[in-house]
């Protein structure tokens, strides 16, 4: 595995990581099934395997929990939860609810295709290339075949020579840093999502004006408006005209929003689920450890009679059982050495999540500035003479910065 022999971060390492991403998944449009039992499909292509496949939800969290028996010592994506049928459940509601699920699916297939050990696994070339009816008994035969990765691997009982003296020491400072950062990211991706939604509700407000205004522009007018304010009529007719203005400002606002869903949010969450993955590796390594000690102290003799008079035989698993368990213990620690490499060599992508964040508020605020700027002169011409109307934009009482 290369993670143990590159340095964390290594630009080329997560590169050829990056490469391994090449999967898509789409949900197909028309549900599956009769009735009330009808059910979403979702489309998976990689540029790793021939042919495209479908697969049911129960079909990735079948995957999911194989994933985690086979590679307890690994990071295993998250899931995304499964339907919670709290409140009014409305044809709007479910399509959110559906997209929402194939954001999480997609990004639970990008980091396994990420893994430099799930990647290459049975499991996932038959999940990826099975059919749909065969596809969890199939997983199942293939587990069955291989069982967990401390059987399969070759070094697994010697993974203590290439581990560092402070291997301890080193685990709980990596395990408290990356816990943090999961927190700190958590309260970025809030603020994020927090900021695209306000851009969608701006684009509602602005398609809600651009209805006023067009419902101003048809009203009647009385016979005195005609003598008090012969120019009314004209105006109206303009007022009128704004409102398709408005509606192009409404869809580059939704445009805005889209863009801060899918290049910051998105990434924002596919980050957390590789941290997420990290805290739930470090809960399972602790616990697990913890557990199999007490299994053996429970297998062990109370006494120095009860330990005579058991046969040599017993004496001998037992002294395996305890030697199985360090191994495994040892192992266990090697793994989880190895997935803080990998999460170290993904930091540099923060980077590219903020500049990515920097650039979307510069092009949309540039675009919708431009735009307003652009509407002000049309303002001009339909009030042409009123003073209160000036040509030239407000100047900002902040320092202008200039970006490299």
């Amino acid at each position: 595995m290369r993670v143990a022999h590159e340095p964390a971060g290594s630009a080329s390492m997560l590169e050829d990581l990056l490469q391994q991403d090449g999967l898509k998944v789409e949900t197909i449009p028309e549900k599956k099934g009769i009735l009330f039992l009808k059910h979403v499909e979702y489309r998976l292509a990689s540029q790793h395997f021939t042919l495209p496949v479908t697969r049911r939800f129960s079909d990735f969290a079948a995957f999911h929990a194989l994933l985690l028996q086979r590679f307890i010592y690994r990071m295993v994506p998250p899931l995304p939860p499964k339907r919670v049928l709290k409140g009014v459940w409305n044809h709007k509601s479910e399509r959110h609810f559906i997209e929402s699920r194939r954001r999480g699916l997609q990004r639970f297939m990008s980091l396994v295709m990420r893994h430099p050990i799930l990647s290459g696994d049975e499991l996932v070339k038959v999940f990826m290339t099975a059919s749909s009816a065969e596809v969890q008994v199939k997983m199942q035969e293939s587990f069955k075949r291989m069982g967990d990765e401390y059987i399969t691997c070759p070094l697994s009982t010697i993974v203590n020579r290439f581990m560092p003296d402070d291997i301890q020491a080193q685990t709980e400072t990596n395990r408290e840093f990356i816990c943090s950062m999961l927190s700190s990211f958590h309260k970025l991706r809030d603020v994020t999502e927090r900021m695209s939604q306000r851009s969608r509700e701006n684009s509602t407000d602005l398609i809600m004006f651009g209805k006023d205004l067009r419902a101003l522009g048809k009203k009647a007018q009385p016979p005195q408006v005609a003598s008090a304010a012969p120019s009314w009529q004209n105006h109206r007719q303009s007022i009128h005209g704004l409102s398709e203005e408005f509606r192009i400002l409404a869809d580059m606002a939704a445009l805005q929003g889209e863009k801060e869903e899918d290049e910051v949010v998105e990434r924002l969450s596919l980050f957390l689920d590789l941290l997420q993955s990290y805290k739930d590796l470090c809960d399972r390594h602790g616990s697990g450890v913890l557990l199999e000690h007490q299994r053996v102290q429970q297998r062990r003799p109370d006494s120095l009679i009860e330990l005579l008079e058991q046969p040599e035989s017993r004496l001998t698993q037992q002294e395996n059982a305890i030697l199985a368990m360090e191994l495994r213990s040892y192992f266990s620690l090697f793994c989880l050495h190895q997935e803080t490499q990998l999460v170290f060599t993904h930091l540099p992508l923060t980077t590219n999540i903020l500049g990515a964040f920097i650039q979307s508020q510069i092009q949309g605020h540039k675009e919708m500035g431009e735009f307003w700027n652009e509407l002000l002169p049309k303002l001009n011409t339909i009030f042409e003479g009123n003073p209160r109307i000036s040509a030239s934009p407000p100047r900002s009482p902040c320092r202008r910065i200039i970006f490299p």
